[in-house]
């Protein structure tokens, strides 16, 4: 073979060689890796309804990619421990977190927080929304909204309802109400729903404006009695507990949703791909149908659609933490 030849086998070699190494480099980057472990951080205690969509879309994505997804629960601050806890995680994407209207849109209720909310965390897609069920506990005199007001307004201060903590979405659906009704109601924050919850159903608080996937077997069973939800609709999970509207308050109709949200450093394209895959799993009729059956709504909606979304929502939470001198520190 001439000198000729065995240079241009000798380059046709390196060439493969190299394309080889960088289609390995490729594979080892790709995201997800299936060697390394992706988390999903619920920012609030276990069995709330945060936690039930993470374990849903944990399961799901796992089984998408191959790969396990673990469920971390770091409940705290309305949820801004888990909140800062993944804006300080290195940001390639491995570390996700079920997002609340609290870490999106009521932040303003913290003056103090150690990290910017709206700067340094970005929403991949809002997951899920649902109307609040008003609860109460079987022992509170009351079968309807117009009655609870009332016996507010008789007895200023004595029912207290308890929340997942200041700025959450129970918080707020509670602060609406007494803002729209004028009814002086207590509150009283814990560190997750369903601490709440316990002492909803132990008699010490006694009232809640809970997501319904915490509530629904409770109210079924009798251990609490739905007094309201706050949709346009009557709940197909709750056909006999009436909307807010027809129970004589018109205008108290709300939603609350949760986000599937990384930190905003994590780039583009591992965004994209977040969204895209999360967007697939949603929109299989098996998780819809799971989240129709705690009471929720599939949303799936794309990265801007989801951002513009939330700019909205935390305009009107804003004016209700505004009128209503709400305040966490």
């Amino acid at each position: 073979m001439t000198t000729k030849g065995v240079r241009h086998v000798t380059l046709g070699a390196v060439a493969v060689a190299a394309s080889l190494l960088a289609g390995a480099a490729l594979a080892q980057d790709a995201f997800p890796n299936p060697s390394r472990q992706v988390r999903v951080v619920v920012p609030f205690t276990a069995g709330g309804s945060s936690d039930v969509q993470a374990r849903m879309l944990a399961d799901k994505l796992g089984r998408l990619w191959n790969q396990p997804v673990v469920v971390e629960n770091k409940p705290g601050a309305g949820g801004h421990l888990g909140g800062k806890y993944v804006v300080d995680q290195p940001a390639d994407g491995y570390t996700l977190m079920v997002g609340s209207i609290g870490l999106h849109a009521t932040y303003g209720v913290y003056s103090k927080l150690t990290y910017n909310p709206g700067q340094d965390l970005r929403v991949v897609t809002v997951l899920a929304e649902m109307p609040h069920v008003v609860v109460a506990t079987p022992a509170l005199p009351v079968k309807n909204l117009a009655e609870l007001t009332a016996l507010t307004k008789a007895q200023p201060d004595t029912v207290n309802f308890g929340s997942a903590g200041v700025g959450s979405s129970v918080h707020m659906m509670g602060e609406l109400y007494k803002l729209q009704a004028g009814a002086p109601v207590a509150h009283v924050p814990y560190r997750g729903s369903s601490a709440a919850l316990n002492d909803l159903l132990g008699g010490q608080i006694q009232l809640m404006f809970e997501n319904p996937p915490t509530v629904l077997a409770h109210i079924k069973n009798g251990k609490l009695k739905g007094l309201a939800v706050t949709g346009k609709e009557r709940l197909a999970a709750l056909p006999d507990v009436p909307t807010a509207a027809e129970s004589g308050m018109k205008d108290y109709v709300a939603t609350s949703w949760t986000t599937v949200a990384v930190s905003s450093k994590v780039p583009d394209a591992v965004v994209k791909k977040l969204s895209e895959d999360i967007r697939k799993v949603v929109n299989t009729p098996e998780f819809r149908k799971g989240l129709e059956e705690q009471g929720m709504s599939a949303v799936a909606n794309t990265v801007p659609e989801a951002q513009a979304f939330v700019v909205r929502e935390k305009q009107r939470w804003d004016r209700v933490i505004t009128e209503g001198k709400i305040t966490a520190n």
